[in-house]
């Protein structure tokens, strides 16, 4: 059995908004990542730095559906993909589903952890993307080495 870890959430923006905001360094670093080495391109590979930790991280086999969906690994066992859904009142629901891993004591505490962290990735984001907030900033610093 694989495990995953999912979030969702509705954001009361465009699509093509919504989209920007996960794929343009310049505004995941505003609610996400302190730091990128670039755009998340299809075939491309980026580093990513969080705010709260010094580790980096590399970001690969980038897969980009404009306006439609985001893929990557950054845990060689398990895949990121992030769906965009256009609604009628021209706001996006975004879901994020990370798997791959087997079922075990540790990987289903990966699991527990990762869903609680792709929906902070989600509500951080709707912060940022709807209110201009950076609900990140400073949320994490008690987990600084």
């Amino acid at each position: 059995m694989k495990l995953e870890s999912k979030a969702v959430i509705q954001i009361q923006k465009p699509i093509e908004e919504v989209f920007q905001g996960i794929v343009n360094p310049e505004k995941m670093t505003k609610y996400f990542i302190s730091e990128s080495s670039g755009r998340l391109e299809s075939g491309k590979e980026v580093i990513w730095k969080f705010p709260e930790f010094e580790d980096r991280f590399l970001i690969q086999e980038i897969k980009i559906e404009d306006n439609s969906s985001v893929s990557f690994v950054w845990d060689p066992e398990t895949v990121v993909k992030i769906t965009l859904e256009k609604l009628p009142d021209d706001s996006t629901i975004v879901r994020v589903n990370e798997n791959g891993k087997e079922l075990n004591e540790d990987n289903l505490k990966w699991a527990l952890e990762n869903s609680g962290g792709w929906a902070n990735f989600l509500a951080c984001m709707k912060a940022y993307l709807e209110y201009g907030i950076q609900l990140r900033k400073g949320a994490f610093e008690f987990m600084r080495k």
